[in-house]
């Protein structure tokens, strides 16, 4: 049985650790507010973008060169790129586990593709690196506060790649915001473009340029805000999954703390009690 100086290190060591758990929710919580916010914002950016483009596709149908534009190109999958977008640190529960299970469980249903990866985040570099994964890029670092100039740069080394037939499709596997206690995960395509269908009611716009050059000017714009969105939404769930985490990690300790201190109690009575004993059996003795 443990002593009590032991017993007593061991609850100092819990409590000292409570306290890191419980300030690492409440920064979660701050940070989960902010990134929220910017998630929430960008939504609607990008379903008028979706609106925009499905309005100039259906004007650009009647032009037979707009099939022939790169980033419409639809071939057979045989060289794939997936985008794995994952948190640059971990205490943040099944996160990034759940993440990259999925995107493994891609590249298997998948097996007689050729696979390369654009790792976004630390944790995802770190997975594939250790299995000698095709890395055609490594962004790590970048995932605490994303900007559209480091989305710009992945998708435009995406972009090159498609237009010069080196990879025949490109995917995205994120974690979405849904909620605090859950995430979304994800896993779409964003190359080759999939125009969205034209709504019912369809508006007669006059264009300046032709339909196909701001088809040809939007398409990468849509690709670069798919994977900004991407890595804010996987902002929003890392935050959301690290309080959700620590939160359970800070109940867990007062768990712990609660079982010590009672050991703590009983071990010292069982002390008391045999100190009595004692006493008590060398007065009988004299």
């Amino acid at each position: 049985m443990p002593s009590l100086i032991d017993i007593r290190r061991r609850i100092r060591s819990v409590k000292n650790t409570q306290q890191i758990t419980k300030a690492m929710k409440m920064v979660s919580a701050a940070k989960l507010r902010r990134a929220q916010e910017r998630a929430i914002a960008s939504r609607p950016y990008a379903e008028m973008m979706n609106r925009v483009l499905s309005n100039i596709a259906t004007a650009a149908l009647a032009d037979p060169d707009t099939a022939e534009l790169p980033l419409l190109q639809v071939r057979e999958e045989k060289r794939i790129q997936v985008i794995v977008v994952s948190a640059d640190r971990g205490l943040a529960g099944a996160f990034n586990a759940n993440l990259l299970r999925s995107a493994q469980r891609f590249m298997q249903e998948h097996q007689g593709a050729e696979i390369s990866i654009e790792a976004v985040g630390r944790k995802a570099r770190d997975y594939f690196r250790k299995r000698n994964a095709n890395l055609t890029g490594e962004h790590a670092g970048i995932m605490d506060r994303p900007t559209l100039e480091q989305a710009r740069e992945i998708a435009q080394r995406s972009i090159d790649l498609y237009s010069r037939a080196e990879v025949d499709a490109v995917y995205v596997v994120v974690n979405e915001f849904k909620t605090v206690m859950s995430a979304n995960l994800v896993t779409r395509k964003i190359l080759p473009v999939e125009v969205p269908e034209a709504q019912d009611k369809q508006i007669d716009y006059i264009y300046e340029q032709p339909a196909k050059d701001l088809l040809n000017t939007l398409l990468p714009r849509y690709v670069e805000m798919s994977i900004f969105r991407a890595m804010i939404e996987s902002v929003s769930a890392e935050h959301a999954a690290r309080m959700t985490a620590m939160d359970t990690a800070t109940s867990n300790a007062g768990e712990v703390i609660q079982n010590l201190t009672l050991n703590m109690n009983r071990v010292r009575q069982a002390a008391i009690t045999k100190e009595i004993i004692e006493i008590v059996s060398g007065a009988a003795a004299l």
